[in-house]
């Protein structure tokens, strides 16, 4: 892998997500969050529902390193029960990468899902170690889950969910890895901060496969500024700084 922007030299997947101190920039009253998401070079988020037709193994192991890296990690029901998401940080390296960035060892998943339309058999809800919030609409709670789980009835309120998150479960930074629908929701309350996107060198066209920002247009579209950029098999690893809303 071959960093390219800010200086070229040689670099990694594990070098490109270390010490971001990502809590270190987040704002008064909510957590500075990021996105991490992988695209085809035409945008599209998926390929037959599915990210792993996009994802190289060095893709992957960026993905579970940006983990690393901030307090918790969010994700919306759809992509959830795609992907079956099981435990955030799977290896006690990664565990021990957390703790060496002054971070709890396991990170806290926060899922989002206004109906709580989610099958209490998914993974991530049956791992005893895992801390989970469901930023949910609904009254219900889900039986049978082994993780320890807890409730923020925000509805679709997306500025309230950052704002409990950092007041009453103290994260001060957010990976959301999608997808493309939360993403929308999250930039049009003006609360994303950073973009970390990968690019798969394939075109898959159609309409079928959502980009990495579905819904609405946005109304103030953000402006992003980049801040690295790396290269490896074709596959080009960026990370991007929102700076302001074009009106």
């Amino acid at each position: 892998m071959r960093l390219l922007i800010p200086e070229r030299r040689e670099t990694s997947p594990e070098e490109l997500a270390s010490g971001l101190k990502l809590g270190d920039r987040a704002p008064e009253g909510r957590p500075y969050l990021a996105l991490n998401m992988v695209s085809s070079l035409d945008g599209k988020a998926t390929l037959s529902g599915r990210t792993a037709g996009l994802s190289s193994e060095l893709d992957r192991a960026l993905f579970h390193h940006l983990r690393t890296q901030a307090d918790a990690v969010m994700v919306g029901a759809g992509t959830l029960r795609e992907e079956r998401y099981g435990l955030i940080n799977k290896t006690e390296e990664l565990r021990e990468k957390r703790r060496d960035e002054g971070l709890e060892p396991q990170a806290l998943a926060v899922i989002v899902s206004a109906s709580l339309n989610l099958p209490s058999d998914l993974p991530i809800l049956q791992e005893p170690g895992q801390r989970v919030v469901v930023a949910t609409a609904s009254e219900d709670e889900l039986p049978g889950v082994k993780a320890q789980v807890d409730y923020l009835r925000v509805g679709d309120d997306m500025a309230l969910m950052a704002a409990r998150l950092r007041e009453e479960h103290g994260v001060r930074s957010v990976l959301c890895e999608g997808g493309p629908t939360l993403n929308s929701h999250l930039l049009a309350a003006g609360l994303v901060d950073e973009l970390f996107l990968s690019l798969h060198p394939l075109l898959i066209g159609g309409a079928a496969a959502m980009t990495i920002v579905a819904g609405r247009t946005l109304v103030a579209p953000p402006a992003l500024e980049l801040v690295t950029l790396a290269e490896a098999e074709g596959d080009l690893f960026t990370r991007w700084r929102v700076q302001e809303a074009l009106h």
